[in-house]
């Protein structure tokens, strides 16, 4: 009969309400201890639920059944499948998982950290190695200049590149150019200066061909400060960090800058090439910039130009580097003359009349299978003086005088269409270009007159082409900003001793046929006339006196101002009286 009792004792236990306590407990993985003490808490109820039972009685017997059934139980709950001895609490595994996190963000950042370093130092290493490259024998310059067809320095030959008789015009200065390219004259930065067409760039080419183009670099100036970055990019082989992927993690990228700061950074990096080369090799680099004279002569065109020198010069000084400007323009000259130190200026001027002659003949006699007449020589001398220029396309040619006169009919053209004169018939729209182009016919017509004072040649025969000071030259224009825009299109040279003259002898020839026309100095001064009544009616003021009616008119007087030499200028309108009508 104590079987009933003991079961009726544990239905309070089995009620839903701790039922689901129970589960819930479970679920959420309750320790051990969290059992014990809910099996505590319902003996304590159940006793207090039935307080007559005593510990002999049935009472007794339950309590004892459900102590054993409690212990039986939490016996059971050790074997359970989700039973675990070291359960942790919520928070100490919170700390676990981020710990983990931590440790992988450590790993994952380390490892890009280095990676990252790692090719940043690959980078920059790369960087020099191709600029080291880029001065390795062997240069895109020379093969695309095909030096072996350059004529005015040399004819392609069998006998091998080396041989004196593969050049047709040895010149004085080409030893010189020589020492520089290969890097026997150093400490010294230079400028090559002259007309077009004398040679300048076929010397320099020429000196490159036979150090084969190690440690040399060249390439071409260019207006466009833009252009002109690219271009000293390619002959550099240096990609001004365009190449560069870690600007992926940044916010502005490498090349947001201007096109001086990337030159500058370029020039550090061949700072360092020049600096390990001194070392292993012990002479300096070269780098030739060729048609610095299109450069604009503005703001941006003198800071690149100062930027320019100022690397030339700390090279120069340290054996590192040696750079040469190659110009045809005197401007140029002028804007390193005010810093320059250590520069050295080298003009290069037309051929001797010995040298043209012997160089014409030469020519003839191998091509041509032909003596030529040394009279028919020494006119095309004549003609054409000695730019290298004009003697290759003479030395081509079938009829060489015939060439000639083409080559003074072209550059008497070439005058005309800039700089001609319309007369005392031209408009008013026209006068600022008309003030340039009677500028220079007055310049032409004082060189033209400097003839009969000046000798037409030197004592070996050369031609002694008039010149004019540069100051005096501007006087005469009574203009001191347009002689730069004549030497800029080939019409007047200025020379490195500040010396206006003629182009070319051509030129000069078209000056004389030019002033020499009928009727020129006439027109010239028409035109010189034209332009000071224009000006005139500029700056002439037109007053109109209105409502002068009925016998009105102005009284104009003229009365000491207040102070001392002050006058004063009065206006006043009178007007005629009102007759009376009786």
């Amino acid at each position: 009969m104590s079987i009933p009792l003991i079961s009726q004792t544990m239905r309070p236990a089995l009620r839903p309400r701790h039922t689901s306590r129970f589960l819930s407990a479970r679920r959420v993985g309750a320790t051990r201890s969290t059992w014990r003490s809910y099996g505590l808490e319902h003996r304590r109820r159940q006793s207090t639920s039935q307080p007559g039972r005593g510990s002999g009685g049935p009472g007794e017997v339950g309590d004892s059944h459900e102590s054993k059934s409690s212990g039986g139980f939490n016996e059971k709950s050790r074997f359970h499948p989700n039973y675990t001895q070291n359960d942790s609490p919520l928070s100490s595994k919170m700390l676990e998982a981020a710990a983990t996190a931590l440790a992988s963000i450590v790993v994952l950042g380390t490892g890009f950290g280095l990676g990252g370093f790692l090719y940043h130092k690959f980078y920059k290493w790369l960087v020099l190695y191709k600029m080291e490259r880029a001065f390795q024998p062997g240069d895109p310059v020379l093969e695309l200049a095909a030096i072996g067809k350059q004529i005015p320095t040399s004819i392609a030959s069998t006998q091998g590149p080396d041989s004196e008789e593969d050049h047709w015009i040895l010149r004085d200065e080409q030893s010189k150019i020589d020492a520089i390219v290969n890097g026997t004259d150093r400490g010294h930065y230079h400028l090559l200066i002259g007309e077009k067409g004398t040679g300048k760039s076929s010397m320099l080419l020429d000196a490159m061909h036979k150090v084969n183009g190690e440690g040399v670099s060249m390439f071409e100036a260019h207006a466009d400060l833009e252009i002109f970055r690219i271009r000293l990019g390619k002959a550099l082989d240096f990609e001004f960090h365009e190449d560069y992927i870690g600007s992926y993690f940044s916010e502005r990228g490498p090349r947001d800058t201007t096109a001086l700061l990337d030159i500058e950074r370029a020039f550090n990096k061949l700072e360092k090439v020049a600096l390990k080369r001194r070392r292993t090799v012990g002479r300096p680099l070269i780098l030739i910039i060729n048609c610095v004279h299109l450069l604009r002569d503005d703001d941006d065109g003198q800071d690149l130009i100062e930027l320019l020198q100022q690397r030339a010069e700390q090279w120069a000084a340290a054996n590192l580097v040696t750079m040469v400007f190659n110009s045809d323009d005197y401007w140029v000259y002028e804007r390193l003359k005010k810093l320059a130190t250590r520069m050295e200026v080298t003009s290069i001027t037309d051929l001797p009349r010995s040298q043209a002659i012997a160089a014409l003949s030469k020519y003839r006699q191998k091509y041509f299978r032909e003596a030529p007449n040394l009279n028919i020589l020494s006119e095309v001398y004549d003609r054409v003086g000695g730019r290298l220029t004009f003697l290759n396309r003479v030395a081509k040619s079938p009829d060489m005088l015939k060439t000639c006169d083409n080559i003074i009919d072209v550059e008497r053209r070439w005058f005309l269409n800039q700089c001609w004169i319309l007369g005392m018939e031209m408009d008013d729209d026209v006068m600022d270009q008309q003030k340039y182009a009677s500028a220079a016919m007055v310049l032409a017509a004082a060189l033209v007159a400097a003839e009969s004072t000046q000798s037409a040649s030197h004592d070996d025969g050369s031609h002694n082409i008039p010149q004019i000071p540069l100051h005096i030259a501007r006087q005469i224009m009574t203009r001191a900003d347009f002689i730069k825009s004549y030497d800029h299109i080939n019409l007047f040279t200025i020379t490195s001793t500040a010396f206006v003259r003629a182009d070319s002898v051509p030129m000069q020839r078209a000056f004389r046929s030019i002033c020499n026309e009928p009727g020129f100095d006439e027109h010239l001064e028409k035109t010189l006339q034209r332009i000071s009544d224009i000006e005139s009616l500029g700056r002439t003021r037109e007053i109109v006196a209105k409502d002068l009616v009925l016998g009105g008119k102005y009284k104009i007087l003229l009365r000491d101002g207040e102070r001392r030499g002050e006058k004063i200028t009065e206006v006043v309108l009178e007007e005629k009286e009102k007759e009376d009508d009786d």
